[in-house]
């Protein structure tokens, strides 16, 4: 599997053509608590940079935008009991969103982890 960035704080995880995506450690230090997550449906098409989900906070509102193109076949259902699991684990069980790519080459201009890390510092 291979995990990219986005300069918007999102990361996506690779697994042939099929894609999960959330929102990074920063992002999530950067919202504070999370109380809330409004996920797409599942079936919804999006192309990259379209808004995917929204996140609310004790701080702000903020939109999560589509890494990749695709089609949403599954959401974390989890985050609507406990939306708290996007601070907890933002790069595991805080995802958001699952996608089968329809353009997977648009993947090859995000950064890798390193060039995040550096991105963030």
């Amino acid at each position: 599997m291979t995990t990219r960035y986005t300069k918007d704080h999102e990361w996506i995880r690779i697994d042939g053509d099929i894609a999960v995506v959330g929102i990074t450690a920063y992002a999530a230090e950067q919202l504070g608590d999370v109380v809330f997550v409004e996920l797409p449906e599942i079936g919804k098409t999006v192309a990259q940079g379209d808004e995917l989900a929204v996140v609310e906070s004790v701080k702000a509102a903020s939109e999560v935008y589509a890494p990749a193109s695709g089609e949403v076949i599954a959401v974390n259902e989890a985050l609507e009991g406990a939306p708290a699991m996007v601070n907890e684990a933002p790069g595991g069980e805080g995802w958001f969103v699952k996608l089968k790519l329809s353009a997977p080459d648009e993947l090859d201009a995000m950064m890798d982890e390193a060039a995040y890390k550096a991105h963030t510092s």
